[in-house]
C-alpha cells in the first residue's frame, strides 16, 4: 500500500502578479480599454489594477522596465500561522530573500525565488477594494459594477512560467508550498510541463520547459471570463484594433478549458479563459500523466487550431526572435 502523505493546506490562492513592461502606459490601456480592468492606484513606476470580481485592492501590478517579463508572483496564505510555516519551509531550501514591509494592497510579505529564479512572495494581510462613488453593484455578491467598456474579465486565474528544469521547480512548489500536481506532460518519464493548484482548479500555476533551458521566463498570465462566447467577443474587438491574436478561441486538452492568447503591447503573453475547464472535488485525485506523444491534438489542442511555434518557444524576457504583438 502507498504511504499516505498528509496534504499541506497553508497556501490559499494566487493573490497578485507583477508584470514588467517597456511600454507601461500602453500595457495599462490594453488591460483597461479592452479587458475592462480598473486602475486602483499609481505609485512610482507602477500601476495597480483589478478585475471587477477581484475583491482585493489589486491583482495586477504593471511596472516600467527595460524588458518585458515577470516582476513577481504573490501567494496568500490561509492564516498568519500558515504564513510562518511556509516561510520556514522556504528558508530551509535556501531560496529565501527576506521580508518587505508590504506594498500597495497588502501587508508584510516574505520574498523568495523558485529554483529557476522566478521572484515570488508569501503574504497574509491584504487590503480589500473600497468601492468608489457610482461603482456599487445592485448585486451584493459582486465587488463593483460590471464595467461598461471592452469585454471585461472577471478575475485573476493563473500564471504559467517557463523553466530550465520543470521537475526541479515542480518539486519545489509541492514540497515547500504544498501545491498538488494535477496534470503533467512527460517525455519518456522526463517532465516537460506541470499544472499545479492549491484549490479545486486544475492550476493556479504551471511550469513548461524552456527549449534552450533559459531560466526565469514568463510564459503567460491568465484572466478569467467564465463564458466561452466572451473569447469571440474580445477577439473581434482586438482584431478590429490591430492586435494580433496568437491563438484564437480554442479548447485545451490539459485542463479542458476554453482559451485564447494575445500579447499585450509590452510584449507579455496574456491568456483569457472562457470557462474553468473541469474542477477537482476528489480529495484523493491522482495526477493525470500524459506522454507527449499521447497529448490531444498538437501538444495541447483539443478543439481548434494547432498552436504556433511561437507559443512553444517564446517567453519574456525575449531571447528568441520577437513575436508579433500587433499588425
Amino acid at each position: 500500500m502507498t504511504q499516505f502523505k498528509e496534504p499541506i493546506f497553508d497556501v490559499a490562492q494566487l493573490a497578485h502578479v507583477e508584470l514588467l513592461s517597456p511600454k507601461p502606459e500602453e500595457s495599462v490601456e490594453f488591460f483597461t480599454r479592452f479587458l475592462g480592468m480598473n486602475v486602483t492606484a499609481r505609485e512610482g513606476q507602477s500601476v495597480y489594477l483589478k478585475a471587477y470580481e477581484d475583491s482585493y485592492q489589486n491583482t495586477l501590478k504593471i511596472t516600467e522596465s527595460k524588458d518585458a517579463g515577470l516582476g513577481h508572483v504573490g501567494w496568500r496564505t490561509h492564516t498568519p500561522k500558515a504564513l510562518e510555516r511556509r516561510v520556514a519551509a522556504v528558508e530551509a531550501t535556501g531560496l529565501g530573500k527576506g521580508w518587505i514591509d508590504g506594498d500597495v494592497g497588502h501587508g508584510p510579505a516574505y520574498q523568495f525565488t523558485t529554483p529557476d529564479g522566478h521572484n515570488m512572495e508569501l503574504l497574509y494581510e491584504v487590503d480589500y477594494y473600497i468601492q468608489q462613488d457610482g461603482e456599487k453593484s445592485r448585486l451584493l455578491n459582486r465587488n463593483v459594477k460590471r464595467p461598461d467598456r471592452g469585454v471585461p474579465v472577471r478575475r485573476l486565474d493563473h500564471i504559467n512560467l517557463m523553466t530550465s528544469d520543470t521537475a526541479k521547480n515542480t518539486d519545489f512548489m509541492i514540497d515547500a508550498l504544498g501545491f498538488r500536481l494535477r496534470e503533467q506532460i512527460q517525455d519518456q518519464g522526463k517532465p516537460l510541463g506541470s499544472w499545479m493548484s492549491v484549490s479545486n482548479l486544475v492550476h493556479e500555476i504551471a511550469f513548461m520547459q524552456e527549449p534552450q533551458q533559459v531560466p526565469g521566463k514568463l510564459h503567460h498570465l491568465c484572466y478569467w471570463y467564465g463564458i466561452p462566447q466572451n473569447l469571440f467577443d474580445i477577439s473581434d474587438l482586438l482584431k478590429d484594433n490591430d492586435y494580433h491574436i496568437e491563438v484564437p478561441p480554442n479548447k485545451h486538452g490539459i485542463s479542458q478549458a476554453f482559451c485564447m492568447y494575445v500579447h499585450e503591447p509590452g510584449g507579455n503573453r496574456i491568456e483569457l479563459f472562457g470557462d474553468a475547464g473541469y474542477l477537482i472535488t476528489d480529495p484523493t485525485f491522482e495526477p493525470v500523466i500524459w506522454e507527449m506523444k499521447d497529448t490531444p491534438g498538437y501538444g495541447d489542442t483539443w478543439i481548434g487550431t494547432a498552436f504556433p511555434e511561437s507559443w512553444w518557444t517564446q517567453g519574456t524576457p525575449v531571447s528568441l526572435p520577437e513575436v508579433i504583438t500587433s499588425k
